[in-house]
């Protein structure tokens, strides 16, 4: 998916670059893969802003994905290609023989027409699912689930792929692409390549509009108010603060770890994505 850049006739076009979305085969959803989104503008039940910085944005569907790969020996063609507002990667639609339809992501290089299947007894080609079981050692996976029938919940960012490292115990260890290395059962399903639209990290939004349309609300920087609504306010003249970067609340906002320092999964994680072994404590 190349990514393009415009001649710079006006100030915005200067330094923005987007998709050219030549991979997209169909406009349109299938309606009956879709859901209306209902936006909150960032507030709760009682109308009290929770998340700032959102608000506004242009309306958008959800794109229902199938995450589990439910139909198990069922072989699929590839319908379309399509583009979904609500995540990085392109999705694709799939018909099912017995004439069922679903939308899963799709991987680099998947064309329309391909017949793909899911299941123990599946090819190790891309687009295929099955359990890492049967995934050979040192295959680029993604959309991995981390509990058997769950569905997938890592590596489904565009561009995004896992490696599988070794087996061993009824457990595989797998490298993400932060670099971490975590043992996942060999029961659960992964899907065979990379997630597609492995360009969108050189898109540059170069304006605050595509900021706007995407439901991103400006925000007030810290130092620029009075000390009574931040931390940060206040100052003759312009100040950087004088202390620590810290939240509206006073929470520091960088270097500090939101991890927990005990937790479950820690027995899973083998290396660290700093590249250092984990401890239990």
């Amino acid at each position: 998916m190349p990514v393009k850049s415009f001649r710079p006739l006006t100030p915005s076009t200067r330094y923005v670059t987007m998709a050219s979305f030549e991979e997209i085969t169909r406009s349109t959803p299938e309606k009956s893969l879709t859901q209306i989104r209902k936006k909150t503008g960032g507030r709760n039940c009682y109308g009290r802003v929770t998340s700032r910085g959102r608000g506004g944005g242009h309306k958008q569907k959800i794109r229902i994905i199938d995450f589990k790969r439910k139909k198990i020996g069922v072989i699929a063609k590839v319908a379309t290609i399509e583009y979904d507002p609500m995540r990085t990667a392109r999705i694709a639609l799939l018909e099912y023989a017995d004439g069922d339809k679903a939308y899963i992501l799709a991987p680099n290089g998947l064309q329309v027409g391909a017949k793909l299947v899911c299941g123990p007894e599946a090819a190790p080609e891309i687009g295929n699912a099955m359990p890492l079981k049967f995934v050979p050692i040192g295959t680029a996976i993604h959309n991995i689930e981390l509990i058997h029938g769950k569905g997938a919940q890592m590596v489904r960012a565009a561009g995004g792929a896992a490696t599988l490292m070794s087996r061993d115990g009824g457990m595989a260890q797998v490298r993400l692409p932060s670099g971490e290395i975590r043992k996942i059962s060999e029961t659960c399903y992964a899907t065979i390549g990379q997630v597609g639209n492995i360009e969108h990290e050189n898109v540059i939004l170069g304006k605050a509009g595509r900021s706007r349309h995407r439901g991103i609300h400006p925000l007030s920087r810290g130092v620029a108010k009075n000390p009574v609504d931040h931390p940060m306010g206040g100052g003759a003249g312009k100040t950087s603060g004088g202390g620590h970067p810290v939240t509206p609340w006073g929470v520091i906002t960088k270097g500090f770890k939101t991890r927990k320092r005990v937790k479950y999964s820690d027995r899973f994680i083998v290396v660290r994505r700093n590249g250092r072994p984990m401890k239990l404590k």
